[in-house]
């Protein structure tokens, strides 16, 4: 696999972000200079930085303000994100239509492209989030057909949503419940492993592959994982199997309140395994190997998950 062709500018749409955080210092650290597009840039994370980040208001809602921030970077990240909709921040709104913005301009300014997606998109998909995700898909490959698209499983690592919520669950509650029979199987994937590969894919000096699933280095069922947290955290607890029928009854009554803790979209993810085809390259192709989520525990416990 031959590298040497890294841009010397990268723009990230969502550099503020949990993912666009770590791609954002993935890059300086490979000594690209990256600017940072963002609808809200401020506080700013990258003081330490220097001059090699810079900052720039976008929303991939408005083409001019994609064209503006892409400029003259020749390489881009698409790693906005939305996951629950909110007045006009509709999924179509951002993983649909703005992801051909940002196709589009890419394509224009001649800069390759990587695009966040996710494992398990689907246009037959019963969540809405979901069927968004696979129709960004198509929207990306047919304006920019040379963008390179990530699915990747579900992200751990220092202060994420994921490892911290289930810990937080641990901790509170004697009984937990599961989503179904909790057999369901995981593969989550560092954060720091997902920034490494993208910024691997823009230093490739031959074709990239179209499509990656990005796992971690193991699988677990969420039962097995729920009682893995609860042993490294030294709590005994019992697990309760609760019919996705129930899930769905709770959702539906907390979607009256205004920040909802639970969405269907949500429990329509746990209906299914969340792990990379065997059949399509990933993390062994970019010769990166990922790290699994049982070896790093202690340390993110330490810096307190």
């Amino acid at each position: 696999m031959a590298t040497g062709a890294m841009p010397s500018l990268v723009t990230v749409f969502g550099g503020t972000g949990y993912l666009g955080r770590r791609v954002v210092r993935a890059f300086a650290a490979a000594d690209c200079r990256v600017r940072v597009a963002a609808r809200h840039p401020e506080p700013w994370p990258f003081a330490d930085l220097g001059e090699r980040v810079e900052a720039v208001v976008a929303d991939v809602r408005d083409a001019g303000s994609i064209a503006a921030a892409i400029g003259d970077a020749g390489g881009v990240v698409n790693a906005v994100g939305l996951y629950t909709e909110r007045g006009e921040e509709t999924f179509d709104a951002v993983h649909v239509d703005g992801a051909g913005r940002v196709a589009a301009a890419a394509r224009v300014a001649g800069a390759r492209l990587v695009h966040l997606s996710g494992i398990g998109a689907d246009t037959g998909s019963a969540s809405k989030y979901v069927r968004a995700r696979a129709r960004g898909e198509a929207r990306v490959r047919a304006t920019a057909p040379d963008a390179a698209i990530l699915r990747p499983s579900v992200l751990f690592g220092h202060d994420d949503a994921f490892l911290g919520a289930l810990a937080g669950l641990v901790r509170a509650l004697p009984v937990i419940p599961l989503f179904g029979d909790g057999r369901r199987q995981l593969q989550p994937v560092h954060v720091d492993d997902l920034a490494a590969a993208i910024v691997k894919i823009l230093d490739l000096d031959d074709a990239a592959a179209p499509l990656y699933e990005l796992g971690g280095a193991r699988a677990y069922a969420y039962r097995d994982l729920l009682a893995l947290i609860a042993t490294r955290l030294g709590r005994k607890r019992l697990f309760l199997p609760v019919p996705f029928i129930v899930w769905n009854l709770l959702a539906a009554v907390m979607s009256a309140l205004p920040s909802p803790p639970l969405s269907r979209d949500q429990i329509e993810l746990m209906r299914h395994d969340n792990r990379p085809s065997p059949d399509l390259p990933g993390f062994a192709e970019l010769d990166i190997t990922p790290r699994a989520l049982d070896t790093e525990f202690e340390r993110l416990t330490q810096a307190g998950i």
